[in-house]
């Protein structure tokens, strides 16, 4: 009788030997599109559907078998994920979760590049790489059955979206019977294909560092033109002079990497049909709330609220938030903890961060209500819901471009009977009077 090691044999979808996983989480000088409410914490700890974003991503990579070390490269202070590791190692006992910081921003294949040794101690055969700052259900195991299926280096998620919105991603061309990967182009000028990156990468072990190894080479044998879309500014298309060092150490392997793969390696497409989320803006923490929530709910996850005449599902109401039995909530509503939930209030598509409250009789829809932020009695805060197919967070109104989702940064006040609509409102500040399409500084 012989044992089964997970490690070894293929179970689940798990290759024939031990894959890694890394997941990029980038740093403090990026993610200013998700401010005010990365002013007080990174992005991918902000709390989407009761959780961390990036808590979502180790779920996934808990249900490969064959992983067993973790690795978040970017670019934060150490301190900044120490209390995600410890609490998630707990929740996580198979995993190994290892935190590497880069010395400055290296770009999405220039980190990997430089934690190569650390990433290839055990010879793993296979790698993910997964950017934190998507919400999808991540199917991760079938892009490995379609690795080991195909002999592929390289495995890429990909989705359909509309036409009008695909130029706004890495698009793909791929073969549909074989799904090979024939064509890249992130962020193209005209439409391609409205078959786009996921962020979501698996790689051969002996594909991806020498792929990136020959991407460095490149770069040091010739000056580099910098790409900027023509219709930004032509102008501004120069030479890279030789010692601009900072910049040449800086590989993307979305741009650098990926359109080689698809000239030259096998390099196949994996395409879900399921939901599919870029975290980008603040605003887009709403709609990633909703669609973790309803993955939760039809998943019988026993950590939502039961359904009630006041509980409309899928509704998260952290164990030690207060939500008085008058208070309506739901659909799509994230409450934190020791948050406060007055008689009478309504929440709809909404997530209500902690030590927030909201009084009664108070209204908030389609918003995101900050840490110790009070809303006040009778008042209103709403956003404007946009549609289910659209990966964009922004309206227009009066012809003004105006953020959908309203966002009170943290410790905001909202007086008694004041409206607030489609707002934008930094850290620390008091609403006294009725404000519509402003960012409040």
């Amino acid at each position: 009788m012989s044992l089964q090691v997970p490690i070894r044999g293929p179970l689940n979808g798990s290759s024939g030997g031990p894959t890694k996983a890394v997941i990029l989480v980038g740093g403090s000088s990026r993610g200013t599109r998700f401010r005010p409410l990365s002013l007080d914490v990174p992005k991918p700890l902000f709390d989407v559907a009761g959780h961390p974003i990036i808590w979502h991503c180790l779920t996934a990579i808990n249900k490969v078998p064959s992983i067993h070390e973790v690795y978040l490269i970017g670019y934060y202070e150490e301190s900044v994920f120490r209390d995600f590791i410890k609490d998630a190692s707990i929740e996580f006992p198979n995993l190994s979760i290892k935190y590497l910081r880069e010395y400055q921003a290296l770009g999405t294949a220039g980190g990997l590049y430089h934690f190569r040794d650390a990433i290839l101690k055990g010879r793993p055969e296979h790698i993910f790489v997964l950017n934190s700052d998507v919400c999808c259900s991540f199917p991760l195991n079938e892009m490995l059955s379609l690795a080991q299926e195909k002999d592929a280096e390289a495995v890429i998620l990909g989705t359909r979206v509309s036409e009008e919105a695909a130029t706004n991603f890495g698009c793909i061309v791929s073969d549909a019977h074989t799904r090979r990967v024939l064509h890249y182009v992130e962020k193209p000028e005209s439409y391609i294909s409205n078959l786009i990156n996921c962020g979501v990468y698996l790689f051969s072990a002996d594909a991806l560092f020498p792929s990136i190894r020959s991407a460095i080479k490149r770069r040091t044998d010739r000056p580099r033109l910098a790409s900027h879309r023509s219709f930004e500014n032509l102008s501004s298309s120069f030479m890279i002079n030789d010692d601009e060092t900072e910049k040449s150490e800086v590989i993307r392997l979305e741009q650098d990497i990926l359109s080689d793969m698809a000239d030259n390696k096998q390099f196949f497409v994996y395409e879900t049909k399921d939901f599919w989320r870029q975290i980008k803006t603040a605003g887009s923490a709403i709609p990633a709330n909703a669609l973790y929530l309803q993955k939760a709910l039809q998943s019988g996850s026993g950590e939502l609220a039961p359904p009630s005449p006041n509980i409309i599902p899928p509704v998260y109401i952290h164990p030690t938030a207060q939500v008085h039995p008058t208070a309506k909530l739901g659909p799509n509503v994230s409450i934190g903890p020791r948050a406060t939930i007055d008689a009478g209030a309504r929440v709809k598509e909404s997530i209500v961060l902690e030590d927030a409250e909201i009084k009664h009789d108070a209204c908030v829809l389609y918003s995101i209500i900050g840490w110790g932020s009070r809303v006040g009695a009778w008042a209103r805060v709403e956003g404007t819901p946009t549609p289910v197919t659209s990966h964009n967070t922004t309206i227009v109104k009066n012809g003004v471009k105006v953020q959908a989702i309203t966002i009170l940064g943290k410790e905001c006040g909202v007086g008694d009977e004041v409206r607030v609509q489609n707002c934008v409102c930094l850290p620390f500040k008091e609403l006294k009077r009725d404000v519509a399409n402003e960012v409040i500084m």
